[in-house]
């Protein structure tokens, strides 16, 4: 079956204008020819001309997308309403055939609206994509530019109710920026010198300047455009399954209707006419068995729910993320970044021996931490600055996910990461906090060593979002690369079932399979490089898409756009929802179907009555998958 029950996958925004436009022609025509036949009696010529144009606005749409696809080689629904129209004609039934053309032009407006209405919700928003900027000068002269002109380094003025025109970093002022495009949040986030905003969010009441990181194509909002496109584009399993199946059940409702046609010829006694006619009954079964409603049953909820997803900051990247989620029963989590909120304070900095140069071994850290994207590497060159450590250039730059970097700085081959890595001795803890999780950064050169010693926090939604997991009966696993005593507290704090430590990416990986080995669909959360391989071994791969890195998120089924926790549990609760959509579609498409041509094979039943029934389950399809996009969040 090609496309879609009433090729709504291939239609223009706008097109059920038309077809509501032709449909009501098409209404309209066949109440007039009742008019008309009752006024002039019956074999009206007027009524006659009337009900062949109820026929032809019914039937125009249906007919251009049939030869089209018969030109393919293949058989869809709409030539199968096309002959059971031109069948009603030579049995004698065109009020019956207006009827059915005019159902189906009707319901294929629906069906258009309803797809309209998903890709509106995707649409609006690239209509807060702004056009023109404020760019400054040297001497902070303003000038109207073209956003897609902006380049990394420019600064833009952002006045009040304005919208920001590219992504970047808050150089001066002070206001609050609604990001609810991008986030669904609701609330405006307040902004400061430092603070990053987003292109297309809006400004709301105080004027900052704004340092451009990215240009429009790279920007978060183009970047949201880009996955949601591709998610549409995504079929889910079971729609291709249908899709696999459509051309081979087009020609059995034909073959199946061709032989019933046949037996009722066969086996009649006597002449039948009416709706006892072998033709008459026949047509009947074909409409009946048509799957209009069963093709639209899983695109319909899948769509809006990815629609509904995207408004609230969860992008479905495609229909089978949508329907493997709702199977997820254990989520393993990242730390740093995912459960924590990855932006620790630097608590001391050593050095050992004590008597060694501290500002050489200082700058030799800020210079390899500066080269790395890990979530530890903005706070350390941060602190060695404050130190007075300086960049240098560094040769020979090699990088190892999830252990550390090493290259030589000033003559020296130094490395960054991990004690193990760098082959630092143990020495005793720094001074902290109780309770509070401790990271350690570790550089040597192989005479002088530095410790770095860090604390992060655990993010507040944390503990609120596993607690919803385990209320849903799901399982959930920390999988951290740090050593044993900093995931130990995190696991306490933040109330997680099960954490493993000081795991490399490849141990990662094979954690996550060992569940899958188990029996379990397994979703992992994620945002760094070295979470990538799990993330790709996972059932559902989830990424954080605030400060993800890009292996992250093109390793991601499904992204978290404001990196906010807690929007997982929504993402699982509007995947069953749709789930629960998809499976009421089925049953009620295919109950129609089988009872409908039982009471047809059996009892015979006038075309209206099966008309009706046909295009009303794809009716109930369609808004039962629409109510989806009317999701709210539960908090």
């Amino acid at each position: 079956m090609s496309g879609l029950a009433h090729g709504t996958d291939g239609g223009a925004p706008g097109e059920w204008r038309k077809l509501a436009l032709l449909a009501a022609a098409s209404g309209g025509c066949g109440l007039l020819s009742l008019v008309a036949e009752r006024l002039d009696g019956a074999g009206s010529p007027w009524a006659l001309g009337l009900v062949g144009a109820a026929c032809l606005a019914g039937g125009w749409d249906a007919a251009i997308d049939g030869w089209a696809a018969l030109r393919r080689g293949r058989v869809d629904v709409h030539l199968l309403m096309i002959v059971v129209a031109a069948g009603a004609w030579v049995v004698g039934a065109r009020w019956e055939g207006a009827l059915l053309l005019f159902l189906f032009s009707a319901a294929g407006a629906i069906e258009h609206y309803a797809m309209d209405r998903t890709r509106g919700a995707i649409d609006a928003l690239l209509d807060k994509s702004p056009k023109q900027a404020r760019r400054l000068g040297p001497d902070d002269a303003e000038t109207e530019v073209p956003v897609a002109a902006l380049l990394p380094g420019d600064r833009v003025a952002v006045l009040p109710g304005e919208l920001v025109p590219a992504d970047g970093l808050v150089l001066a002022g002070e206001s609050a920026v609604d990001e609810s495009n991008l986030t669904g949040e609701a609330k405006p986030a307040p902004k400061q010198a430092g603070a990053e905003v987003a292109g297309g969010t809006l400004n709301t009441w105080g004027r900052l300047v704004v340092s451009v990181t990215r240009a429009e194509k790279d920007s978060a909002l183009q970047r949201i455009v880009r996955l949601i496109r591709e998610a549409q584009d995504s079929k889910a399993p079971a729609q291709r399954a249908i899709d696999r199946w459509g051309d081979a059940y087009a020609i059995f409702v034909l073959s199946a209707s061709a032989l019933f046609y046949v037996f009722l010829r066969l086996t009649a006694d006597g002449a039948t006419e009416g709706q006892d006619a072998p033709l008459y009954r026949a047509m009947t079964l074909l409409v009946v068995l048509s799957p209009c409603a069963l093709v639209l049953s899983v695109p319909s909820a899948v769509l809006a729910a990815i629609a509904a997803g995207a408004r609230q900051g969860v992008l479905f990247r495609g229909g089978a993320a949508v329907e493997r989620l709702a199977d997820v029963d254990c989520v393993c989590f990242d730390k740093t970044g995912t459960l924590t909120a990855g932006v620790p304070e630097v608590a001391a900095v050593e050095i050992f021996p004590e008597g060694a140069d501290r500002l050489r071994a200082l700058s030799a850290l800020l210079t390899l931490e500066a080269a790395t994207t890990h979530p530890f590497a903005a706070a350390v060159v941060r602190a060695c600055q404050q130190e007075g450590a300086r960049l240098l250039s560094v040769q020979g730059l090699s990088n190892s996910p999830g252990q550390g970097v090493s290259g030589a700085v000033a003559g020296a081959r130094w490395s960054v990461g991990t004690r193990e890595f760098v082959g630092g001795a143990a020495a005793p803890a720094a001074a902290v906090p109780a309770g509070a999780i401790v990271s350690e950064v570790w550089a040597s050169d192989g005479n002088v060593t530095v410790r770095a010693t860090l604390v992060d926090r655990i993010r507040d939604a944390s503990r609120p979002t596993l607690a919803a997991l385990h209320a849903a009966g799901i399982r959930t696993v920390m999988l951290t690369g740090d050593r044993e005593e900093a995931a130990a507290p995190a696991a306490r704090q933040v109330g997680i079932q099960a954490y493993a430590a000081a795991l490399t990416p490849d141990a990662k990986m094979a954690a996550i399979r060992r569940y899958a080995a188990e029996g379990h669909v397994v979703a992992m959360v994620g945002d760094g490089v070295n979470d990538a391989p799990g993330l790709a071994a996972a059932d559902v791969a989830v990424g954080m898409g605030g400060r993800g890195s890009d292996a992250a998120l093109e390793s991601s089924d499904l992204v978290l756009m404001d990196d906010r926790l807690e929007r997982l549990v929504d993402a699982i609760e509007l995947s069953r929802r749709a789930r629960r959509a998809i499976r009421f579609n089925i049953i009620v498409s295919v109950g129609a179907a089988l009872g409908m041509a039982a009471y047809v094979i059996f009892r015979g039943a006038p075309l209206p009555l099966a008309v009706s029934v046909h295009e009303g389950s794809t009716v109930v399809v369609c808004l039962n998958g629409l109510r989806l996009l009317a999701r709210r969040p539960r908090r």
